[in-house]
């Protein structure tokens, strides 16, 4: 982790992560770490939470159950960072420069939610008014259309 950060309060979400000091493109800022689960472990241990740090990576079906700092990195449509997965290990890195004082964001591309929304509150010009990825959208979308093919028969 990068020195010079810290968690307060933010406008996006409760608890944000900050940088006190200047941060250059490329930088790795922090790793998101915690202990690693399967999703259907994750679920069961949080199926009546409304609140999760949940980190899907590789292919396994696996989700780092988020602890530290990452998971103090608030989602934005307009982000300042990403995540880049190495050897099964989450990092957040610096897409630009950061000035000091400037909260830490990165798109959370959400996927394979049993929610039936995620609202995005980031405030951006360029708000997409959810948190899900693309991909997300287009299978829900997908879903939505057989569903009611299905119904009209």
């Amino acid at each position: 982790m990068l020195p010079g950060l810290i968690i307060r309060s933010s406008s996006i979400h409760a608890a944000g992560c900050y940088t006190m000091r200047a941060i250059k493109k490329g930088a790795r800022v922090c790793e998101y770490d915690g202990p690693r689960l399967t999703k259907e472990a994750a679920d069961d241990l949080y199926q009546d939470r409304m609140v999760t740090y949940l980190f899907g990576y590789g292919d396994k079906d696996m989700v780092i159950d988020g602890f530290g700092t990452g998971m103090f990195v608030n989602h934005s449509c307009n982000p300042n960072c990403e995540t880049i997965e190495e050897d099964e290990r989450i990092y957040v890195n610096a897409i630009r420069d950061i000035a000091a004082g400037e909260e830490l964001l990165y798109e959370y591309n959400l996927y394979d939610s049993d929610d039936a929304s995620q609202d995005c509150y980031c405030g951006a010009k360029n708000c997409r008014g959810t948190m899900f990825s693309d991909l997300e959208l287009k299978r829900r979308k997908k879903l939505a259309k057989a569903a009611a093919k299905g119904t009209a028969k």
